[in-house]
């Protein structure tokens, strides 16, 4: 952009970069911070600065933290024996805002996509056989969603587990017609796995 200051210039640019924000968003987003009171904008650099300085990964389940172990870890009334397999922290924040469950998490960090090069080892495989090697968790619950991807990466996670945790029980949330939706609106795969999924009543 010609003829934008420089200071300007460099504050568009880092916006740019982020999701939604072109150019022109960019240097409107950047506008309005001129627009702000200096103690205003200080408060907002100085917050992205603590964003990376303050928070790290709780060592328990891998989630963004300014504590660790996380709060969720460290409430002591939740449920040590149920963990939940998320594979981002997105995934946990939503099911939390939910309040219905009360087990632990664990963040696997993606999906297996050998297109993309997510192989096995991108995977926080590591943290899952430490928490599953103190002995205490009896069931693994798969909240990886219905994608191919996640399909893919609850099949690999299963065999391993079972494999070297026999004893430990391995479920998946239930997948099928959304509450509301009638049969006839649902895509045959949803149908799919409703029917291979249904439960006895």
């Amino acid at each position: 952009m010609r003829n934008i200051p420089e200071p300007l210039q460099a504050v568009v640019g880092q916006l740019s970069r982020l999701p939604g924000f072109g150019p022109k968003s960019a240097l409107r987003a950047a506008m309005l911070l001129l627009k702000w009171p200096a103690a205003e904008t200080a408060r907002f650099g100085q917050a992205i600065v603590d964003l990376r300085s303050r928070l790290s990964l709780c060592s328990r389940c891998g989630a963004l933290t300014d504590a660790d172990p996380c709060p969720v870890c460290a409430d002591k009334s939740r449920d040590s024996a149920v963990l939940c397999l998320v594979a981002e922290w997105d995934s946990m924040l939503t099911m939390e805002q939910g309040a219905f469950y009360r087990g632990q998490y664990l963040i696997l960090g993606g999906f297996l996509s050998p297109l993309d090069d997510l192989t096995p080892e991108a995977l926080d495989l590591e943290r899952l056989d430490a928490r599953l090697d103190e002995g205490e968790i009896t069931e693994l619950i798969l909240g990886l969603g219905a994608t191919v991807e996640a399909e893919n990466t609850a099949s690999y996670i299963c065999s391993r587990v079972l494999r070297k945790h026999p004893g430990v029980k391995v479920t998946r949330l239930a997948l099928g017609i959304p509450l509301g939706s009638e049969v006839k609106y649902m895509d045959s795969e949803t149908l799919r796995q409703s029917m291979k999924h249904r439960q006895q009543l």
